[in-house]
C-alpha cells in the first residue's frame, strides 16, 4: 500500500494521525535512531526527516539507519533537492504556495522529479503554506517569501483551495520550527471548511491539548519537531499521541 494511502487509513481509524519531525542536523544519527524507536514505542504514525539547512552531511545515512531499526513510514520532509535519500518510503512534493518566489513553487520541483522517478520514491503532493507565526523562522527565511498573516484565514483558504484545484494531495499548515504562536485554530478551521484535501499543520505546537485543538479545528496530521528534540521523554510522546487521536 501506498504510503499516502497509509496516511489516509490512518486518518480514518484514528480520526487524525501523529508525525514526529527528525532534523539531520539537531542530533547525530545514533540519536535520530533511538527518537524513532521511542516514537514508534510511543504511538507515533509515521517519521518526516528533514530540515530548512543542511550543516553535515548524514542525511541519507540517517534515513537509511531509521528504516533498518524503526518500522514507521519515512517521509522526507526536504528543505531543498539535496535532501532526497532511496532508503525512504515516500516524500512530500512540495510547492510553497503561500509565496510567490518560482524557485520555490516550481524551480526545484523540476530539479527534483526526475531523480524522485529514477529511486521509485512515492511524491505526495503537498501544497506548503506558511503562517505568520510571530517570529522569522529558518524556513521563511531561506525561503525568501512572507507568510499568510495570521489574521487572514480567508486568504489561507483560498491558497488552500487552488492547491486543491491544481491537483495536490494534501495542504500543509506551517508555522515553522521554532515558531512563537503555532498556526491558528480558526486558519485551520477555515482551510479544513474549505477543502477536500488533508491537512498537515505544525510549527509552534507545545503542548498536547494545543494539539488536540488544532484536530478538533480540523487538522488531519499534526507534526511535533522541536518539542520533542528539547524533551524527547516516551511519556509527552504518548501524551501528544493521545490527544491528536481523538478516535481512541
Amino acid at each position: 500500500m501506498k504510503v499516502y494511502n497509509q496516511l489516509l487509513a490512518i486518518k480514518e481509524k484514528k480520526g487524525a494521525g501523529y508525525l514526529v519531525l527528525i532534523d539531520p542536523d539537531k542530533q547525530d544519527v545514533d540519536h535520530a535512531i533511538r527518537l524513532a524507536q521511542t516514537c514508534e514505542a510511543a504511538g507515533v504514525d509515521a517519521l518526516l526527516v528533514g530540515g530548512s539547512l543542511l550543516l553535515a552531511n548524514v542525511f541519507d545515512e540517517t534515513v537509511k539507519g531509521i528504516k533498518k531499526n524503526c518500522s514507521l513510514p519515512v517521509i522526507i520532509f526536504p528543505g531543498s533537492t539535496k535532501q532526497i535519500s532511496r532508503h525512504a518510503d515516500a516524500i512530500l512534493f512540495l510547492s510553497l504556495i503561500s509565496g510567490r518566489n518560482p524557485e520555490s513553487l516550481i524551480g526545484g520541483q523540476v530539479v527534483a522529479a526526475p531523480i524522485i522517478k529514477s529511486i521509485q520514491l512515492e511524491p505526495i503532493s503537498t501544497g506548503y503554506m506558511f503562517i505568520e507565526s510571530g517570529t522569522v523562522t529558518s524556513a521563511l527565511f531561506m525561503s525568501d517569501t512572507r507568510p499568510i498573516p495570521r489574521e487572514k484565514p480567508d486568504i489561507a483558504a483560498a491558497h488552500a483551495l487552488a492547491a486543491q484545484y491544481i491537483g495536490m494531495q494534501c495542504v500543509y499548515l506551517e508555522g515553522g520550527s521554532g515558531a512563537k504562536y503555532s498556526v491558528p485554530d480558526d486558519v485551520v478551521g477555515a482551510v479544513a471548511s474549505y477543502v477536500d484535501l488533508p491537512i498537515i499543520c505544525g510549527g509552534g505546537i507545545r503542548t498536547p491539548d494545543e494539539a488536540r485543538e488544532k484536530v478538533l479545528s480540523g487538522a488531519s496530521f499534526i507534526v511535533t519537531g522541536t518539542i520533542i528534540e528539547r524533551d524527547s521523554n516516551p511519556a509527552l510522546i504518548k501524551a501528544f499521541a493521545d490527544a491528536i487521536h481523538v478516535k481512541e
